[in-house]
């Protein structure tokens, strides 16, 4: 399971265009005085004016363009939880449905999209990640990719930048700052009589991994003031975003005053029939697994009843302003509730 959540991170490098400089006038332009040249992981793309019909691949990238006010005409998503057209994204697109304002094509995996169905809705610009195949799309429309997913600010800053919101993308930026630094107020009682954390991410304890507090879902756990349990030898910076680890080191990790687990579970989706239960199934087999397990119990934390169960998809699919939010919320909603 967790190989097709690393899936979000995870695109094989495609051939460049023949010219991986290639500079691509939009065919949407009708103000050519307002031209700017995106610079993206495949070279440089010249857009004009304000593009109208915008085709994004991925959360990760629908998550910005949507903080920045753009409705997008058709979409690839990651997970396929949803098959045909989003004729009602609130429950058919996960936690970002509900900001889509109207129905959107599908245009198949954000890995492989459909160049005919992307055709189909003539857009003004693509917008995918490294992985895909830039020398198809780019005959279609002028195209952007994003080389890190993970970088938020950057995304954010170069998806601006296509669709002609740079000063807007730099207020938003300023915004989740300021929450970010509200929320570490928030928290600092609590980080003041139980500062120790352990970050695990899992679907059901059968890969149990170790996230590093370096990486997005870590990084907002630090920025509140919290401090990393990590085993013994464990390097944070010389290590991976997840580093396995097995159930019986799960003892050496004790000193931990809270554990926040990580959860996933992306199998049996075409057994789903609404939002909601696909956001339930995220964390439904971990929570039982660990109420179960006898050494998970055994943990301080566990008997403190400091245990907290978040879906992974808020800061690993959505690193951006509403995934930020949104992981906010579920640790002041869980951390923070009365003992």
């Amino acid at each position: 399971a967790f190989n097709l959540l690393t899936a979000f991170a995870i695109a094989a490098c495609q051939a460049p265009a023949t010219q991986p400089s290639n500079e691509t006038v939009s065919t949407a332009a009708a103000d050519h005085a307002d031209c700017r040249t995106i610079q993206h992981a495949m070279g440089a793309t010249e857009m004009c004016g304000q593009p109208q019909r915008v085709v994004v691949l991925g959360p990760f990238l629908l998550e910005p363009l949507l903080t920045l006010n753009i409705q997008p005409v058709g979409y690839g998503d990651h997970v396929e939880f949803h098959q045909g057209d989003y004729t009602d994204p609130s429950q058919q697109i996960p936690y970002l449905g509900n900001r889509i304002t109207q129905p959107i094509a599908n245009v198949g995996s954000a890995y492989t999209p459909s160049a005919e169905a992307i055709l189909k809705l003539q857009p003004d610009v693509i917008l995918g990640f490294e992985g895909n195949d830039y020398e198809t799309l780019s005959k279609i429309a002028p195209t952007v990719l994003l080389e890190d997913r993970f970088d938020a600010e950057q995304n954010l800053r170069t998806i601006a930048q296509a669709v002609n919101g740079t000063e807007q993308a730099e207020q938003l930026l300023m915004q989740t700052q300021q929450q970010v630094t509200a929320a570490r107020e928030t928290f600092a009682s609590l980080v003041a009589t139980h500062p120790k954390v352990v970050l695990l991410s899992s679907s059901e304890l059968r890969d149990i991994r170790l996230a590093n507090p370096n990486e997005p879902c870590g990084t907002l756990i630090q920025a509140l003031g919290f401090q990393f349990v990590l085993p013994p030898r464990v390097n944070k910076d010389k290590t991976s975003a997840y580093t396995p680890i097995s159930l019986e080191t799960l003892p050496q990790l004790n000193e931990a005053d809270l554990v926040i687990l990580l959860g996933h579970n992306f199998s049996d989706l075409e057994q789903l029939d609404s939002i909601e239960r696909f956001e339930a199934q995220q964390l439904s087999k971990l929570k039982q697994a660990w109420e179960e397990n006898a050494i998970a119990q055994s943990l301080d934390a566990s008997q403190a009843g400091r245990v907290y169960f978040i879906p992974i998809y808020l800061c690993r699919g959505l690193p951006g302003p509403i995934g930020t939010e949104l992981y906010l919320e579920e640790l002041k909603e869980q951390l923070l509730a009365p003992k």
